[in-house]
């Protein structure tokens, strides 16, 4: 039987472009290994490995934080926490789970898969990339700081004015609030722009717009959202600083200052912030749910554009957080309307993934089982978030615990819910061996059973009126059965993410015991970043692929048969790369951006106590600036200067499979995906 539409010599829009060989280069490439490695280290995906580590250690925090609170409401009159100190816990739970678990694990993805999913062999600006990891990290570890130097911030993640005034706040809280945020938006804007020149301008030959897959889609639209958000709570933030530490007067109403000026600024920067948290799980749920369907994503076209238009319209409708603040009638009913209408490409996300799963022949792996939960639980989220299009039913909701519940099912549900099917779906990508499967589907239901638990319950919580501000409610008032059942819920959680860490230990363990070589493409996957070995080799790829088609590895392991049929034309073991490449040319690590980051909380700290702080700060950042400009770009010892070596005519480490030649015994066929 012969096979058809092979696809070598591959196709490019302007022609034919022979395949090439991976190749034997001139040096070794050995990574670097060791503790000191982490701390100059310039790659991308071992930053991204350590964004991943460090937003689950702040994943305990603000999980510490959400049970401490469950506590003091399990019961009436609850006596756990003070008032002042319920007050620093929740505001710091939020703070904790917005800006220093759900974010930066997202980016952890992010700046690992973005590189090899285009072909590429890092990110555009290597030590930038280190500089955006350690300035995030000192900052968070900064803000956290405020517990042991009198007390987190208090007045809720928002912070609005004027409780966040020195009047009503007078702690230093607020303070590290506004600075510790400040050094983590320089982490992000830096991140945001590498990751767009490096999407823009580092894509594999041939790999055209609408050849990216669509994780890759959704972050590099989250990049601009921040691109463009970011400098909004920037000058907030200034403004916040300003008033508190110098006596500005920008949100001080009685001297002629706008209280309403801050819930503005914060709301342009924070609906875009809900898109930033949820956009790359909608990218991860993209690539896992059509490769345990066996089936391409439905509609590609509409996936691509329903983000760029949730991203677009997310700009337009801030205010809806505002409805209760008097704006007016015509406002109400603008972002009203805008409310209603960004709802509808989200929709089309949600149709296209039951699309394809649709007919598909369904594995329910641990990724699967998350990808689906992200599915339904953020489905939830999104019909209770309609609810508040509608100005009156927003009024009465507006502060309850209705938009605690709404907001969990949308950023636990959705966006946490699909970090954890990347972690199940990547991990052997990243660590070179699987997750247990029996533990994850035990994290997976004792997580879902969990949360539903949780937060269910706090909807009707909300309408019956209780205030997501109290720390306490009277045994007369009604709340007490559902408050106790969300205890437990939360308890559940935590459980869940026990297993979680169990399974990492187990597994890890196994691994260690009898280190079988993980296959590279484990899921039978679809993107270029199954076709390097497992644990990715520290170059990515030994030779840049060259792109012809939307799921280019998927291509390169099935074709047609005579009769039109689907069939497998490779094993994946022939396609992906063989490992062991010399001669790459790779960034040099460095000292400086961890240098240049590390005098960041100390100007922080000199802004708040004394400048002499900030001088040791300024002193820091003057030196990691001149030795990060004065640095060779390419240790002298690298050999070569440029970043793809030259092929030798030696025997090449590994080609990339052929078709058999016309006559020659076809491979045997194995079942094939759906469509």
């Amino acid at each position: 039987m012969a096979i058809i539409e092979a696809r070598t010599p591959l196709q490019l829009d302007s022609g034919p472009v022979p395949a090439r060989p991976m190749g034997v280069f001139a040096r070794p490439t050995t990574e670097q290994t060791g503790w000191k490695s982490w701390l100059t280290t310039v790659d991308h995906k071992k930053i991204g490995i350590m964004y991943g580590v460090g937003s689950f250690f702040f994943f305990l925090i603000g999980g510490g934080e959400a049970l401490l609170i469950r506590l003091q409401l399990a019961r009436p009159d609850g006596k756990l926490l003070s008032a002042a100190l319920y007050n620093q816990v929740y505001t710091m739970h939020g703070v904790t789970m917005v800006f220093l678990v759900v974010m930066p694990m997202a980016a952890a993805f992010a700046n690992y898969l973005l590189p090899l999913q285009i072909g590429a062999r890092d990110v555009a600006f290597p030590r930038l990339n280190a500089f955006s990891f350690w300035c995030w990290l000192f900052g968070a570890l900064y803000v956290n700081s405020s517990w042991f130097l009198g007390g987190g911030a208090d007045g809720g993640w928002f912070n609005y004015a004027p409780n966040s005034g020195v009047l009503f706040s007078p702690s230093h809280g607020i303070d590290f609030y506004s600075t510790g945020l400040l050094i983590a938006g320089i982490a992000s804007l830096v991140s945001s722009a590498n990751l767009v020149v490096t999407v823009v301008n580092m894509r594999a030959p041939g790999m055209t717009w609408f050849k990216l897959p669509v994780f890759t889609w959704m972050n590099l639209v989250v990049q601009f959202l921040l691109l463009f958000s970011l400098p909004v709570i920037t000058v907030a933030l200034f403004l916040l600083t300003f008033d508190r530490l110098f006596g500005s007067n920008f949100f001080d109403a009685a001297n002629g200052g706008d209280p309403l000026l801050w819930q503005h600024l914060f709301w342009i920067f924070g609906h875009p912030e809900v898109y930033i948290m949820i956009l790359p799980s909608f990218g991860i749920a993209s690539e896992i749910i059509p490769v345990f369907s066996r089936k391409p994503i439905f509609g590609y076209p509409f996936m691509v554009f329903s983000g760029i238009a949730i991203g677009f319209m997310g700009f337009g409708v801030w205010a809806h957080h505002m409805f209760a603040t008097g704006m007016g009638p015509m406002s109400v009913m603008a972002f009203s309307l805008a409310t209603m209408f960004i709802a509808v490409p989200t929709g089309v996300k949600i149709l296209n993934w039951l699309a394809t799963m649709y007919g598909g022949r369904l594995r329910f792996t641990t990724a699967m089982l998350f990808a689906v939960g992200l599915v339904s639980m953020f489905t939830i989220g999104g019909l209770s978030g309609v609810s508040h299009a509608f100005a009156p039913a927003d009024t009465q909701q507006t502060d309850t615990y209705y938009i605690v519940a709404h907001f969990h099912y949308v950023l636990f549900g959705g966006a946490l819910l699909g970090l954890f099917a990347g972690c199940y779906f990547w991990w052997p990508k990243i660590f070179g061996h699987l997750l247990n499967e029996t533990l994850g589907k035990w994290h997976f239901w004792v997580t879902l059973i969990g949360f539903n638990l949780t937060f269910g319950p706090m909807h009707i919580l909300g309408m019956q009126g209780m205030s997501r501000r109290y720390f306490t409610y009277s045994a007369n008032q009604g709340f007490n059965l559902w408050n106790m059942v969300a205890t437990v819920g939360a308890f559940t959680i935590a459980v869940g993410l026990l297993i979680f860490f169990a399974n990492i230990a187990v597994s890890y363990s196994a691994h260690r015991k009898n280190p079988v070589p993980c296959p590279a493409d484990p899921w039978d996957s679809r993107s270029l970043e199954w076709m390097v070995p497992s644990p990715t080799p520290e170059y990515n790829f030994a030779e840049i692929p060259v792109i012809s088609e939307l799921d280019e590895f998927w291509h390169r392991k099935y074709g047609h048969d005579e009769n039109g049929r689907l069939a497998r034309i490779a094993k994946s073991e022939d396609v992906v790369e063989v490992g062991g490449a010399t001669g790459i040319h790779l960034p040099s690590p460095s000292y400086w951006p961890i240098v240049l980051a590390a005098g960041m909380p100390f100007i922080g700290y000199g802004v708040i106590f004394s400048l002499w702080w900030a001088l040791l700060g300024g002193v820091l950042v003057i030196a990691g600036l001149i030795g990060w400009v004065l640095e060779p770009s390419t240790d002298p010892e690298a050999g070569h200067d440029h970043h793809e070596a030259p092929v030798s005519d030696d025997a090449p480490a590994g080609e990339l499979a052929e078709a058999p030649a016309e006559g020659a015994a076809a491979p045997e066929l194995e079942e094939a995906p759906v469509g």
